[in-house]
């Protein structure tokens, strides 16, 4: 039997939506235009990053109006259906002349910027009242599609910064600012760069639209299948060999992905329903496939879209965050494939029979053509060392052809004629194209929005801030820490993963590196933004909002809540990794550029994650005593924090990566105290 056939039939009861989803589905003119605008995005998309030369000005407030426009004709004013004239407002069924109207309307004044900017570079600082107008239009229509698209709390968040820059002198004296006129306002978020059209949009206009195009092209094409297929028979063998492949996979499709959920629904409608045949409970195997799919969003390229606007924000090549986030990525997904492994322990699980699982050669060649973009895309992005713009560019040309290629080499190799296979190749591209607009519109307009928030943070607001983290953590580097990753997943239950990065960065990042240098600790820049953006991302699967534990619950049939309590206990491990990386640089290979130490680093920074996950799982080679628990910590921190058990125990000139072996001999101790209680696998 074949392990697709355990998956069983989708249906729309068992399946999520994902989060980009339209929720209108009109008939007749309706059904094809918000399609073709989103193909017309696409097209655009493609065009300013291969030959259309535009300023830069002029693209983001282009990408602005397609994603405005999309939204106000795919998501109804309201979700549910509501009473009497209401009712209007939440039609489903048709786009209504007022969904054109405010959509146009919101277009117009986000491209306003484009259309008179002589104009407006000519009176920066001295807004007319068209300018005035037409910049409140836009923060309302703004804030109006954000709501409708994500939800209401990234509009409340950002509409409380903007009444605190003008209500700023009333408010109490630890917090009190000067304040700004109208004029000031509108010229910051509408007139300039400081704003909506700031650096998080133009991250998002220049560069994540292509890499999530290119994971719509991928998906489209059937590679989301083929990778788990892939992982199923690589480790499907193993004890507890679907969720390895469920972690595997995730991470492969997180390489392309920008979201948690669409993992979910890509990876999960397969290995969920596998890994509870093979004897996992419908609530582990729902939070195993949750923390592989939150963790996807960690894996270099992508990483959710927030690469790119770390290395914007820290002022470094893109390479450089890629190198940052490698260590701690790989060691968290290392540490995952573990948890799984202790979890099969328990149980006392065996891998799958082998006449179950597909041949990896066989499933190898049918897949094959799906490596030759991705191995281009790392091969231009790490080798040569191109622009992600380019790299991405040219990684989804060859999959245009290959989409083209796919059904007219089935059609050909089954004697069948080839105009319907052509014909089908290229809607398939059509479909990719207006997927992928459709996809992009959350994240448009979470940079968009979000950038409200930067422009008023730049107003002043910043080193209130730092002072108000000084008051609030008293100095201390610790509580300082934690107050930021408790802020972050507050967040991050109501925002998506990029919006909450970029409201915590902007907030505490600086401010985390002047605090500590303060305090006579050395924090650097990048450490502080992957720390606010590992806890944004955490909040996925934190109860009681968790919107990725809901949809593994959905496919898994368990209880959300105690599915992300699951989820979440899983990502303890990735929880410890930011606090480690933030007082140990060497885990984000700061001035480390030989490839050896790297090595050593990871290997030892993944067996101190594997002996943090036995010490909070209560499982090593058989179950722990407490005492066996605190050896595990003691070799997690060992692992970890080479370096202050190194200035304890020698000195501060010693070579702390020697403590590396005391942190294995203590971990090999442990598995000698337990080896006598194993059990075997049944």
């Amino acid at each position: 039997m074949r392990p697709d056939k355990y998956t069983g039939r989708k249906s729309d009861r068992t399946i999520p939506k994902d989060e980009y989803t339209p929720v209108k589905r009109p008939e007749g003119f309706g059904k094809y235009a918000v399609p073709v605008i989103g193909v017309a995005w696409s097209l655009f998309q493609l065009s300013v990053a291969s030959w259309w030369i535009l300023d830069t000005v002029t693209v983001r407030s282009v990408h602005l109006a397609f994603a405005l426009l999309i939204v106000f004709l795919t998501y109804p004013a309201f979700r549910k259906s509501r009473p009497g004239v209401w009712r209007f407002l939440s039609r489903t069924d048709r786009i209504t002349s007022l969904d054109w109207l405010l959509g146009l309307s919101a277009a117009a004044a986000a491209s306003y910027i484009t259309i008179d900017y002589m104009g407006i570079a000519g009176r920066q600082g001295s807004p007319i009242a068209r300018d005035v107008i037409i910049g409140l239009t836009l923060i309302v229509l703004l804030l109006e599609a954000t709501r409708r698209a994500i939800g209401p709390a990234l509009p409340v968040i950002a509409s409380c910064f903007c009444l605190y820059s003008f209500l700023g002198p009333y408010m109490p004296d630890f917090i009190a600012s000067k304040g700004v006129s109208l004029n000031r306002f509108i010229g910051q978020m509408t007139m300039s760069t400081e704003g909506i059209y700031g650096i998080p949009l133009h991250v998002s206009a220049s560069v994540v639209f292509l890499f999530v195009l290119f994971g719509a092209m991928l998906e489209r094409a059937g590679a989301g299948q083929f990778f788990i297929k892939l992982a199923i028979s690589l480790l499907g063998r193993f004890r507890g060999g679907p969720a390895k492949a469920a972690i595997l996979g995730s991470a492969l499709t997180g390489l392309f992905s920008g979201s948690s959920i669409a993992n979910i629904v890509t990876t999960g409608t397969f290995t969920i329903p596998l890994m509870k045949r093979v004897g996992y409970p419908a609530k582990k195997a729902a939070a195993i496939e949750v923390a592989a799919s939150t963790d996807g969003q960690l894996m270099p390229p992508i990483m959710g879209a927030a690469a790119f606007i770390i290395a914007e924000y820290v002022n470094v090549p893109y390479i450089e965050v890629v190198k940052a986030a490698a260590i701690p990525a790989f060691a968290s997904y290392c540490a995952l494939f573990y948890i799984t492994h202790l979890e099969a322990c328990k149980i006392g699980l065996k891998g799958m029979e082998k006449q179950d699982l597909p041949d990896f050669w066989p499933t190898l060649k049918q897949g094959a053509h799906f490596l030759i973009p991705l191995a281009l895309l790392l091969y231009l992005l790490i080798v040569l060392r191109r622009s992600p713009e380019f790299s991405a560019f040219y990684a989804i040309c060859v999959m245009a052809v290959i989409m083209i290629l796919q059904p007219l080499i089935k059609s050909w190799r089954a004697g069948e004629t080839m105009g319907p296979a052509f014909r089908e190749g290229f809607g398939q591209l059509f479909e990719a194209l207006a997927n992928g607009a459709k996809n992009m519109v959350a994240v448009a307009l979470a940079t968009a929005a979000a950038g409200i928030i930067v422009g008023v943070v730049s107003m002043g607001l910043g080193g209130l801030v730092t002072e108000v983290i000084d008051y609030l953590s008293g100095g201390n580097i610790f509580l300082m820490l934690f107050i930021t990753a408790i802020a972050s997943l507050l967040l991050g239950m109501g925002l998506p993963t990029t919006a909450t990065y970029i409201v915590m960065a902007s907030l505490t990042a600086r401010a985390l590196v002047n605090v500590a240098e303060l305090n006579g600790f050395f924090v650097p820049l990048m450490a502080a933004h992957l720390f606010c953006f590992y806890f944004g991302i955490l909040a996925d699967d934190t109860p009681p909002v968790g919107l990725a534990a809901y949809a593994a619950s959905a496919i898994a049939r368990s209880a959300p809540i105690p599915t992300g309590l699951q989820g979440f206990a899983y990502d303890l491990r990735t929880a410890v990794i930011p606090f480690m990386f933030v007082f140990n640089t060497d885990i984000i290979l700061h001035d480390i550029d030989s490839w050896p130490l790297g090595f050593m680093i990871f290997a030892m920074t993944a067996i101190g994650a594997c002996a943090f996950a036995s010490a909070t799982q209560g499982w090593f080679v058989a179950r722990n005593r407490w005492y066996e628990a605190l050896l595990l910590l003691l070799t997690t921190f060992i692992m970890m924090r080479p370096d202050l058990p190194a200035r304890l125990l020698v000195g501060r000139d010693f070579n702390h990566h020697v403590m590396y072996f005391l942190g294995l001999g203590v971990m090999v101790g442990v598995y000698f105290l337990q080896r006598p209680r194993r059990e075997p696998a049944r």
